[in-house]
């Protein structure tokens, strides 16, 4: 065995441009593609990531929603929660943790997808 370091082995051999790399600016998301829109309050987030489970999940969830509709007030839809890996049961849990924690309201109706209402971090 050579105690010698060859340096190939240690090449990075990846799939990443160069060009990619470079840019100062952080990756943007393609046409057509769902991103997460902002601002959002720094305090409002680290409260939400503070919360058990998959509350932090559901507050990024919310956060999509209210971008896409340009509100503060719209229905909780199943779409951005099954992309993010959701189960039902979790989004009821973490739901109920941002509105303890007084971080969202959330008129609930049988039947029918929860209107959450994104408030003020206190």
């Amino acid at each position: 065995m050579s105690d010698e370091i060859d340096p190939q082995k240690l090449a990075l051999t990846s799939s990443i441009s160069m060009q990619n790399i470079n840019s100062k600016k952080p990756p943007r998301h393609k046409p057509g593609e769902r991103f997460l829109k902002g601002p959002i309050p720094l305090k409002w987030l680290s409260k939400a990531a503070r919360l058990p489970g998959k509350a932090f999940h559901c507050s990024i969830a919310i956060y999509v929603l209210a971008g896409i509709r340009e509100a503060r007030i719209f229905p909780l839809e199943r779409t951005v929660i099954n992309e993010l890996g959701i189960n039902r049961h979790s989004v009821y849990r973490g739901l109920s943790a941002l509105e303890k924690h007084k971080l969202i309201n959330v008129e609930r109706h049988p039947g029918r997808f929860p209107i959450v209402t994104i408030l003020e971090a206190e």
